[in-house]
């Protein structure tokens, strides 16, 4: 959540003067106390309201980045005056499900509240009682969000939310079985995949919530990542990849020869790692089920590792500086052919990152390396280095254009321009 204490200043030990402190709730039962700690590892409450370096869990801290500032995430821990402590249930559901925090402050829509809105009344129960039960509170006073005018007006908030929050909760279709259902309901209540996944339109909102809309989960940029395609297309998207390979990647961060990058490393570690195998299946399933949309991309696997004559490339390799520079500083992870090494390294040739046609995430992974995650079931964590220093703009432009055109990728190429306009983003 965002913006939901009792008292966004609140000062430890003083009462609140807007409010009596809440009478405590009967105590939960261990199954049902056990049921909302899953599901806040499911929503990844953790990942968002718990500070970098150490910080005591749900008590807030972390800065989230937007278009429009820097965002604070708040203590949510159940102490009665930085926290949530005073929150009744009503309070706690309308401010996951409507974007509304006790005593009427409208949240940013950093928090996801317009797939919380999905949650179905039971798992909303269960969060509660484990926020509130199950978690230490935790006396931090949560610090103020650097949002300047006019988006720092909330009230304005009251127009988006009636426009783009939905008004119930999940509705499984009778036309699908239970499998797919729950894994529906996974990626659009609690998972809230489409934060990350879906486009955003004129008013910030994701241009879709579900598979009705053909832009739902079809890639969007956050944070100067790429958020890639999770439909069926066989180029940028799932289409070459198998539920059980999904469900994998989910639970390890290894899956169809890829690996996890960037913000989607913590959602692993601090998420879906948890997920038991079934329900992660359900999400595999339920994406699998997507069409293909917006495609991007192709992949071909010729019969020898030359580069794809189908991209209009004649160059030689030996005359290309992306083939040289890719052998000097990439091949010895990747591979001379592109195919990485399992649970390790990811292979580059199909890999649907690589034929995305946003390449945000490819430029910053070279330009600031990065790491694959580190869980309790998978192979030990890699470092990727970062080449900032060590390769002009010219040279990542090029290296990454041989990539996406070598061993059977077909994609668009990159620029030194595209290089120097990320670089200047990522380094303000």
């Amino acid at each position: 959540m965002e913006d939901v204490s009792a008292s966004s200043g609140g000062v430890p030990g003083a009462p609140s003067a807007s409010a009596p402190v809440r009478a405590a709730a009967p105590r939960a039962d261990a199954q049902t106390l056990a049921r909302g700690e899953y599901i806040a590892k499911a929503s990844d409450c953790a990942g968002c309201h718990t500070a970098a370096q150490g910080g005591a869990p749900y008590a807030g801290g972390l800065g989230l980045v937007s278009p429009f500032g820097t965002i604070m995430a708040t203590n949510i821990t159940p102490d009665p005056h930085c926290g949530i402590g005073q929150y009744t249930y009503d309070d706690f559901a309308r401010a996951l499900r409507t974007g509304v925090a006790r005593g009427g402050k409208r949240l940013y829509p950093a928090m996801p509240y317009n797939a919380f809105a999905k949650i179905e009344d039971a798992d909303m129960h269960a969060l509660y009682l484990y926020m509130m039960q199950g978690v230490a509170p935790v006396a931090k006073p949560n610090a103020k969000s650097d949002i300047p005018f006019p988006f720092n007006q909330r009230w304005a908030l009251r127009f988006w939310q009636m426009v783009f929050v939905p008004r119930e909760p999940y509705r499984p279709r009778a036309d699908r079985d239970a499998q797919w259902n729950r894994g529906a309901y996974l990626v659009q209540s609690m998972g809230h995949c489409g934060s990350c996944h879906t486009p955003r339109g004129f008013a910030y909102q994701e241009k879709g919530t579900d598979e009705t809309s053909s832009s739902f989960l079809t890639g969007g940029v956050n944070d100067h990542w790429f958020a890639p395609n999770l439909t069926g297309d066989r180029g940028s998207g799932l289409g070459r990849w198998r539920a059980p390979e999904i469900a994998a990647f989910l639970k390890t961060g290894h899956g169809n020869g890829n690996v996890a990058y960037g913000s989607m490393v913590e959602q692993i570690e601090d998420s879906t790692q948890y997920l038991t195998g079934d329900d992660l299946l359900a999400i595999g399933r339920y994406l699998k089920s997507l069409p293909p949309s917006n495609p991007s991309g192709t992949y071909a696997p010729p019969d020898d590792v030359a580069r794809n004559p189908l991209n209009g490339s004649r160059v030689p390799d030996s005359q290309s500086v992306g083939y040289n520079v890719y052998r000097s500083f990439c091949s010895q992870c990747h591979g001379d052919a592109g195919k990485g090494v399992p649970n390790a390294f990811p292979a580059l040739a199909g890999n649907s990152s690589v034929l995305a046609e946003d390449t945000t995430s490819l430029i910053r992974l070279v330009v600031e390396g990065g790491n694959s995650p580190s869980t309790l079931t998978g192979p030990p964590r890699q470092q990727m280095p970062r080449f900032a220093d060590t390769l002009a703009d010219v040279e990542i432009g090029q290296v990454l254009t041989y990539i996406r055109s070598a061993w059977g990728n077909n994609a668009q190429p990159i620029t030194a321009n595209d290089v120097s306009a990320l670089r200047q983003k990522l380094h303000k």
